[in-house]
């Protein structure tokens, strides 16, 4: 089994996040036998979106000028972003909420992964998904209450962003780990987590 496993949070050791996709890890590793590749996004941040730094495969890539050296790498690293999306069995992504959205190096990463042809298509009936023969765990952790019935679930923009984005490319049933309120003092925190841990311990290995 190949595992791909991708943190974005820029908290380090003090990120929600990233505490909840070392436990899916753990939980999906515990039987030995998988080939995993981590991708930290804070630690090697991404550029962003150009015509140069998308991947060879995705047809705007012609349109950029001729690249130098640096140029290159960053189009060869492009390229394996997207080949090794493509060959997980399972994606672990860490997601943390920031200013009501995503990161901003996980949506580079994942712009490195809408390619025409590759993880998409335009058949007779619309859009259809390449990339569908994968499971995908998302572990969110939002600062506040966001969820269906609060005041501010219309300022929610990663978790339904991620289904968007997933679904376009045929990963019609993503699962995720939710962690909110985590910013909303000790005691939620604290039930928020056990909450996670909890789903954690749930999830199919």
């Amino acid at each position: 089994m190949k595992l791909l496993h991708v943190d974005s949070s820029i908290l380090g050791p003090g990120s929600v996040s990233r505490e909840l996709t070392a436990l899916i890890m753990a939980r999906l590793t515990a039987g030995g036998g998988a080939e995993v590749i981590y991708r930290d996004l804070a630690a090697e941040a991404l550029p962003h979106m150009s015509a140069a730094s998308l991947p060879g495969a995705h047809p705007l890539s012609a349109t950029a000028e001729p690249q130098d050296d640096a140029a290159r790498a960053v189009r060869e690293t492009s390229d394996r972003l997207l080949e090794e999306f493509l060959a997980a069995d399972t994606v672990v992504i860490g997601a943390p909420m920031y200013n009501f959205g995503l990161p901003t190096q996980l949506k580079a990463w994942i712009d490195r992964l809408l390619v025409p042809g590759r993880t998409f298509r335009y058949g007779a009936n619309g859009p259809e998904g390449l990339a569908g023969e994968k499971r995908v765990i998302v572990a969110l952790a939002r600062g506040g209450f966001y969820g269906p019935g609060t005041a501010q679930v219309s300022a929610e923009h990663v978790e339904s962003y991620l289904r968007t984005v997933l679904g376009f490319v045929g990963v019609r049933d993503p699962e995720f780990v939710l962690a909110e309120g985590i910013a909303s003092g000790e005691h939620n925190k604290s039930r928020a987590l056990a909450s996670a841990r909890d789903a954690v311990g749930q999830l199919a290995a």
